[in-house]
């Protein structure tokens, strides 16, 4: 799914015709300084194909914004870039500093609904997004042929006689594509044993959401959350029209991996400008993120497909607990998740994303 024309200029060609790289690529740092999401501190990708996203430190390095050539991948909700001082822990809070954008991270010690967890009230979707990233740098250079540039952090989710948890993070691109990548590392720095819980809130938006596009996946079969999720739900994988009353649909999907346990999912629009086609693909490894939820929200405004890979369900911590499925990390144990997300830029291109999926699921029903 790429082509990567730009980076097959020679590299001595390429820097005779430039006096700087971010003629053509760069990542940036920069501070935001408007109304709530002032003071948070972003950095900027491009990478030269009219591919670029946001990744903001101030927010655990999450992905707030990504468009391509003008087209954006993600939903962006109301609230818009808001900085970590307004977050709401209790309840249903989090939905108030809720950016929406391409990547939101849950986690990293309780993720999913509300509840009460062995006597402790936990909000929804945890403290991860709301988490500013601390020793954060930057990189952008040449690695033999390659023009890399890259951002790293670290996001602490610590309490004094509790948890002490450590995520670092790196995300990175590669000059003449139209993806990035997510390369987690979470650590137990305490000295306890301590829950897991981790939720990747992956969003797609308008173009790559609307009436006619479809959810792209590898699924033996799906399972809704609840009632509500009944209501249609052989209609799961394709997409109406933005709905006045639409209530939220849910569905767990027991996914087939390829051979070293690699699963791509994506949102498309194959429709999208009278047949030219737009979407993305995500990603990522079933042995490192079993789980996988699709969040379907067809609401006026509120208008997104969410695909959700993680080590949990979206019923909350206890509920987890109950089933026995909760992960737990051990004093110094450490997990490593990786994600990568790239640009369907055309009809062509998701139409042989499909057939490869429809070839796995043939293959493994063989």
């Amino acid at each position: 799914m790429q082509d990567n024309w730009l980076a097959a200029i020679p590299k001595a060609e390429l820097r005779q015709r430039i006096g700087n790289m971010d003629q053509v690529a760069a990542v940036r740092l920069v501070t935001l300084e408007e109304g709530r999401a002032q003071g948070m501190k972003a950095a900027e990708f491009y990478t030269g194909t009219g591919f670029g996203f946001t990744a903001m430190a101030s927010r655990g390095l999450d992905i707030t914004a990504a468009s391509y050539q003008g087209k954006s991948l993600c939903w962006r909700a109301a609230v818009g870039d808001s900085h970590p001082a307004y977050y709401e822990p209790q309840g249903l809070g989090w939905l108030r500093n809720f950016f929406g954008g391409l990547v939101a991270t849950c986690g990293m010690t309780y993720a999913g609904a509300p509840c009460t967890d062995q006597g402790k009230e936990l909000g929804l979707h945890g403290r991860y997004s709301n988490t500013p990233a601390a020793g954060l740098s930057i990189s952008q250079g040449w690695q033999g042929d390659e023009y890399v540039m890259s951002v790293q952090g670290q996001m602490r989710e610590a309490c004094l006689f509790g948890e002490n948890l450590v995520l670092t993070r790196r995300v990175w691109a590669r000059m003449g594509e139209d993806r990035f990548f997510i390369d987690d590392v979470v650590r137990n720095e305490g000295y306890q044993t301590t829950e897991h819980m981790l939720l990747y809130h992956v969003n797609g938006g308008w173009p790559a959401v609307d009436a006619g596009s479809l959810l792209i996946s590898p699924s033996r079969s799906t399972r809704p959350r609840d009632a509500e999720a009944e209501k249609n739900k052989e209609n799961y994988w394709n997409f109406e029209a933005p709905t006045a009353g639409y209530k939220e649909k849910c569905y767990y999907h027991d996914l087939v991996a390829e051979q070293d346990g690699t699963v791509i999912t994506a949102l498309a629009n194959p429709g999208f400008n009278n047949g030219e086609g737009f979407g993305f693909y995500l990603k990522f490894n079933l042995r490192e993120l079993p789980i996988f939820t699709e969040w379907k929200q067809m609401g006026q405004g509120d208008y997104t497909v969410g695909m959700e890979p993680a080590n949990c369900h979206v019923q909350g911590r206890a509920q987890e607990r109950e089933w026995g499925s909760l992960q737990f990390l051990e004093p110094g144990e450490r997990r490593e998740y990786h994600l990568e997300i790239g640009v369907l830029r055309n009809a062509q291109e998701v139409y042989r994303l499909q057939e490869r999926v429809q070839s796995l699921l043939q293959a493994k029903a063989g």
